[in-house]
């Protein structure tokens, strides 16, 4: 007689069978072609271990030395490299994604949270938002969180570059930052394909040639009905939302997708074979940057090379003779500063940690932008929540899916999650009258008359804590609204000395007055969508009985909807400006030109660089900054040839 399981642990056969058949599937048909000669190179023939005497020998030299190979560190290593005459050295703490089916396929990429792939880090306690600390995923692999985002191409309001031009208060180097100028380096990155589902965008505005594969994936039946919704509640649909015209209105989200489903990441634009071959570059994985080292022999400190670790605990150095350039990313970027000795000086004494250059801005201003989610049961049972898995049937529509996209590369396996986006204003009067919002609630915070302070989004599955969370078995939708100019600013500091030790990440969500009434107003309007047809056709009134649902959220007064956007707040995976591009005097760490106060050979170049936080996601300005900040370097290293 046949064995018989119950529901729930022939569920977990399924979905484990169905995991096991996706990740051999994908792993033969996302074989990345060529060799990689530069990549994950023995770091004993490319550094050189420390030995008790550090003064017994010399280790390995390059003329720029890159640490981190996330979303900026692989445009840098690329683009430097292009120039045969420079050597180039690229550390990374992770591995390789480029044959990770959770980095390859788009929907997937949840599965890398909380694995060995992913930092695990968590804030302290957050005062104002439920007393809680929060998790904040971020990649630890080649491609950075390019591997771990939810591919949403969108590049800001153009007037927010022109604030960072403000924001410089007449450094040299200032005006490069304005959109008019620092638009070329987006399209620089991009290569865009069109669609025929989507005629009316403009190609001539987007990139053509650039490593960077831009455009769409799938589209469930709730995203066209929430942009409907959306336009009939007063948010104009807009073909493109990545353009000189501005970013205001409600789109189908274009992301980062090959014409083949697969997503782009940093590393596969940048790391191709043909770019690993280049003798003057190479690449450590699992090279845990521990500290940069500094001759402060002369007037001002130099940077002169990185030490890292590898799993085993060995310790090695590198040598730069001409640039040390920090990509880590906005948490690991000023960390790494710090433990090298450039930050607060009393905040490093306090650890023992000798000063090298005081700049008290390093981990100081982080910003980020919070998002408030709301689950809704989805009558029309169009949404893809069977990609989870959860049940028997689920299991079964999920592998079918996966034989989809391995035959065609299409399907519910290319949805992004986050499908469909719109960037509205708070203090809009159409949208919020002002006798229903007093306008004294809100200060102005936006960049400029054109740029907004609110996202909404939709997604055609509901989900808790970034996915972490269970809803019961059934069909669901969620909303989303985001805030895109916190006043709220936070810092990243030392736990200790110990480079192992992560760092303490204080965010200080909703600590303004600004910030909780910005987020009470797009909660608002995003119940008020929920309600406009044709969405409103998709609520299924049963959900209102669930507790853990949101169906009857519009009921709650202001207050309550304050005290439940407290406990909902999450963060939507931007962190930024932790080593701001701004004077010193106003706590800024690098120039105009990316490089650190007082030590001219060393640079940063991430998202921590931002003077202020972008009105909208970041992964195509950190793409930018670095495609910039390749062109800066080189041409300084040519120069002290």
């Amino acid at each position: 007689m046949a064995p018989t399981f119950p529901a729930s642990r022939l569920s977990k056969i399924t979905l484990a069978a169905a995991s096991v058949a996706l990740c051999l599937v994908l792993r033969y048909f996302h074989r990345r072609k060529g060799t990689y000669a530069a990549l994950f190179g023995d770091p004993a023939k490319l550094a050189q271990r420390v030995k008790s005497r550090e003064e017994d020998y010399d280790f390995d030299e390059y003329d720029v030395v890159i640490v981190g190979g996330g979303t900026a560190g692989c445009v840098l290593a690329s683009r430097i490299s292009e120039d045969p005459n420079i050597r180039v050295l690229l550390l990374e703490a992770g591995s390789s994604s480029i044959q990770n089916p959770f980095a390859i396929i788009p929907a997937s990429y949840s599965k890398l949270m909380r694995s060995k792939h992913d930092w695990n880090l968590q804030t302290v306690s957050q005062a104002n938002a439920g007393s809680k600390a929060r998790y904040w995923p971020r990649a630890k692999l080649l491609g950075g969180c390019t591997c771990m985002n939810a591919m949403i191409f969108h590049i800001g309001a153009p007037e927010d570059y022109d604030e960072w031009v403000l924001l410089q208060k007449g450094q040299e180097g200032a005006s490069q930052w304005a959109f008019k100028e620092f638009d070329k380096y987006i399209r620089k990155f991009e290569k865009f394909t069109p669609s025929s589902e989507y005629p009316l965008v403009d190609a001539s505005l987007r990139g053509k040639s650039g490593p960077v594969h831009t455009g769409y994936g799938y589209a469930s039946y709730g995203t066209k009905q929430f942009i409907e919704a959306c336009a009939n509640a007063g948010i104009p649909a807009v073909p493109d939302l990545n353009t000189h015209k501005g970013t205001m209105g409600v789109s189908k989200v274009m992301t980062y997708i090959t014409p083949q489903g697969r997503r782009c990441t940093a590393e596969y634009a940048y790391l191709t074979a043909e770019v690993l071959a280049r003798p003057n570059l190479k690449v450590i994985t699992n090279a845990h940057v521990t500290r940069i080292l500094f001759d402060k022999s002369g007037a001002t400190p130099r940077a002169v090379g990185v030490e890292f670790t590898q799993k085993e605990g060995e310790t090695f150095r590198v040598k730069a003779r001409k640039e040390v350039v920090v990509s880590a990313g906005a948490v690991h970027s000023p960390h790494i500063l710090m433990l090298s000795g450039v930050g607060p000086a009393d905040h490093l004494k306090e650890h023992g940690i000798p000063v090298v250059a005081d700049l008290p801005g390093v981990g100081s201003h982080l910003m980020d932008h919070v998002v408030i989610d709301l689950n809704i049961m989805d009558k029309s049972k169009s949404g893809i929540g069977h990609l989870k898995g959860e049940t028997v049937l689920d299991g079964l529509k999920l592998m079918r899916e996966l034989f989809t996209y391995k035959l065609t590369g299409r399907g519910a396996l290319t949805t992004n999650i986050a499908e469909t986006i719109a960037f509205v204003r708070s203090t809009d009067p159409k949208l919020f009258p002002p006798d229903q919002y007093p306008a004294d609630h809100i200060d102005d915070q936006t960049s400029g008359p054109g740029a907004p302070d609110i996202e909404l989004f939709f997604s055609p599955m509901g989900y808790l804590k970034h996915g972490q969370g269970k809803l019961r078995p059934g069909h669901y939708f969620s909303l989303h609204g985001v805030l895109l100019r916190p006043t709220s600013t936070g810092t990243i500091r030392l736990k200790s000395r110990n480079p192992e030790d992560p760092p303490e990440i204080d965010p200080k969500y909703l600590s303004t007055q600004n910030d909780v009434a910005t987020l009470v107003r797009a909660a608002r309007l995003l119940t008020r969508i929920l309600h406009t047809e044709p969405l409103a056709s998709m609520v299924d009134p049963a959900g209102a009985e669930d507790a853990a649902l949101d169906h009857t959220f519009h009921d709650l007064d202001d207050a309550a909807v304050a005290d439940a956007i407290r406990r909902k707040a999450e963060t939507l995976y931007h962190p930024a400006c932790t080593a701001r591009m701004a004077p010193k005097e106003d706590g800024g760490v690098v120039d105009p030109f990316l490089r650190v106060h007082g030590i001219p050979n060393l640079r940063v170049v991430d998202a921590s660089v931002f003077p202020t936080i972008v009105s909208g996601h970041t992964a195509a300005p950190v793409l930018a900054v670095a495609e910039k900040a390749a062109e800066l370097i080189v041409a300084a290293v040519r120069s002290a040839h």
